[in-house]
């Protein structure tokens, strides 16, 4: 009789490695995937001044283009996450960069405005749904003790992307049309899924649930860990995990889940509800109590890098400590909003709330994700993923909505901001709430 293979628990494998070369190239990848996605996801704005020029179209006509890759945001982590746990991580982030790739270029054949509106919604499917699988790869790989680290480093090609949408616009808007920024948007996402195609390895967690894969399981362990000699016919488990194969729309909400999921949920609505807010009408609010347009950009310009620096603040307290950076973020969150209406302040003061605000906000993003990928098993991880993204993006639509109802009705600026803070005021409690329940749930999965 030929003897059994003995089965191999990949959790001290990936918790106990040393992060060297195979995780920097890994994020190097996934940071040029999610920057090209951050780079997508704000190039509509910037052609926003050349479409009402060219097109004759009013400011207010293009909140749909605005709105329609935020509104797919909402069905591309659920459709992609649903793809990524049947098929892949790899094959799922590979698909979707060449799908948005694809439609993002189409728009620059869009001869008005509700051409362009439907190719964005199209597109923002694959945008909004690339970001959670890329999440949950890198978790996949990440040693327990550095995921937040890996995962912020990562995350952060979002807002660098973000950023270059301005620097293509600045120098070569004016000689190549709004095309430009589709042109770009169009062909770097496509080279990107070259790299993903040739370099960019499955998650070892996926495949240890598919035994016919077992082969690329341990030539990919053998690369991750030089000497690492196993046999394929083992048996591959995930300590601390359900090892299930068959997908289940119903286990994100197993067990102490069916508290933690909708929780998460409510965090990051609460989060990207209030971020939106503020990124998206502080400039219009204050250049309007006579802070000068330059002032008012270098205020969200100042949001946007002291979020990045948030993130990055936080990474090691998140491996460190767990959950506990997101109740405290959120609670120095309620006065910061809360006081950037404040009439009387000097413009300086302001611009130093709303880069404060930023860092609270943007780091609360990172911190939210970086935590619920470690909540949900192997065989369902990018679809529980996805719905917290999807419920971001409900967020992300009903900030900007009702802040425009409110500036609508004439009050006080102070009473906007706030307003703003009251679901901060929430968040916190639910934050402060769900860290007991997210340590309980890491203990129990090994961590």
């Amino acid at each position: 009789m030929s003897a059994v293979a003995p089965a191999v628990d990949l959790t001290p494998i990936i918790d106990r490695q040393k992060v060297g070369a195979f995780h920097v190239k890994l994020i190097i990848i996934a940071f040029l995937v999610v920057m090209a996605d951050g780079y997508d996801i704000g190039a509509a704005a910037f052609a926003g001044p050349a479409l009402i020029r060219e097109w004759h179209v009013s400011p207010q006509a293009l909140g749909g283009m605005f709105s329609a890759g935020l509104f797919a945001g909402f069905f591309g982590p659920l459709i992609l996450g649903r793809i990524s746990d049947r098929y892949g991580r790899r094959t799922a982030i590979f698909g979707g960069l060449l799908y948005f790739g694809l439609f993002t270029l189409a728009s620059v054949l869009a001869q008005n405005l509700a051409t362009l509106i439907v190719l964005r919604f199209i597109a923002g499917i694959g945008i909004a749904g690339v970001l959670p699988i890329t999440t949950a790869l890198i978790n996949e790989y990440a040693p327990r003790r550095m995921r937040a680290t890996l995962f912020v480093l990562m995350f952060s090609g979002v807002t660098f992307g973000g950023g270059l949408p301005g620097l293509v616009a600045a120098k070569f808007m004016g000689t190549h049309g709004w095309q430009i920024l589709f042109w770009v948007g169009g062909i770097a996402p496509m080279l990107v899924a070259v790299l993903v195609y040739l370099l960019l390895p499955e998650s070892i967690k996926f495949l240890s649930l598919r035994s016919e894969r077992h082969p690329e399981l341990v030539r990919t362990l053998a690369v991750m860990q030089p000497g690492l000699d196993l046999d394929p016919k083992s048996s591959f488990t995930i300590g601390g995990e359900d090892n299930r194969k068959t997908f289940s729309y119903t286990a994100i909400f197993q067990g102490r889940l069916a508290w933690i999921t909708p929780m998460f949920w409510l965090s990051n609505a609460i989060n990207l509800m209030i971020f939106y807010f503020v990124n998206q009408w502080v400039p219009t609010i204050l250049t309007s109590h006579g802070i000068s347009t330059e002032n008012a950009a270098l205020a969200i310009t100042a949001f946007q890098f002291a979020g990045t620096v948030g993130g990055l603040t936080i990474m090691r307290p998140l491996d460190k400590y767990g959950f506990i950076p997101v109740p405290i973020l959120f609670l120095l969150a309620i006065p910061i909003v809360a006081s950037i209406g404040l009439p009387g302040l000097p413009e300086e003061v302001t611009i130093g709330l709303v880069a404060a605000a930023g860092f609270c906000l943007l780091g609360l993003q990172f911190g939210n994700i970086a935590s619920e990928t470690n909540m949900f098993p192997t065989y369902v991880r990018s679809w529980g993923v996805g719905s917290c993204f999807a419920a971001g993006r409900v967020g992300s639509v009903i900030g900007p909505i009702v802040g425009g109802f409110l500036i609508s009705m004439n009050m006080p600026t102070e009473y906007l901001f706030y307003i703003a803070a009251i679901p901060l005021a929430i968040g916190f409690i639910n934050a402060a709430l769900l860290t007991p329940l997210y340590r309980a749930q890491l203990q129990q999965s090994g961590g």
